[in-house]
């Protein structure tokens, strides 16, 4: 994907995701089944993921070269990248303890806050040539060296991931 196509492909990930969840009852938001995490946690785990990829495009291409160095490989596609996350979960692979979430008080104020962190990220995508995203990285605490292209078809996937689980998992009941 190229910048505008990947930058489309994010706002639409966690506009829909978002949206969905602002539908939800503030209850169902916090129900889970037995060693799940909520709705709303889900959504506060994606504020902590996403919040550092943010903070990263914020930072200038050499201060990124300077803290984590150049790629030394291609980028790998969409599906490469999805499939190594996918195959890093079923060997066990799971959230590391500062993006693992609390009890959100208010479901909607996560929400607002997912909606800011990815708008801000889409915004800064355009502050970085296509070259650049293929050869900065930064760290993936599951997934190791990612380009800043791989972070951001990551950072998309991860919201339809989390969309997945909270749609399955979460069946509002109609009387």
């Amino acid at each position: 994907m190229i910048r505008s196509e990947i930058k489309q492909q994010l706002t639409d990930a966690y506009s829909a995701l978002t949206g969905h969840l602002r539908q939800m009852p503030d209850i169902q938001a916090h129900m889970a089944a037995p060693g799940k995490w909520s709705p709303a946690q889900q959504a506060e785990h994606l504020v902590k993921s996403v919040r550092p990829v943010n903070l990263a495009f914020r930072l200038p291409a050499f201060v990124l070269t300077l803290m984590f160095g150049k790629a030394n490989r291609p980028s790998r596609s969409y599906d490469e990248l999805v499939a190594k996350y996918k195959a890093k979960l079923a060997s066990g692979g799971k959230a590391s303890k500062p993006f693992v979430p609390g009890i959100p008080r208010s479901p909607q104020s996560v929400y607002r806050r997912l909606d800011n962190q990815a708008t801000s990220l889409a915004r800064r995508i355009d502050h970085f040539s296509e070259d650049q995203l293929d050869t900065l990285i930064l760290p993936h605490p599951l997934l190791g060296k990612l380009t800043l292209r791989e972070m951001l078809y990551f950072t998309i996937y991860h919201a339809h991931h989390h969309g997945q689980a909270i749609k399955s998992s979460y069946v509002t009941e109609t009387v």
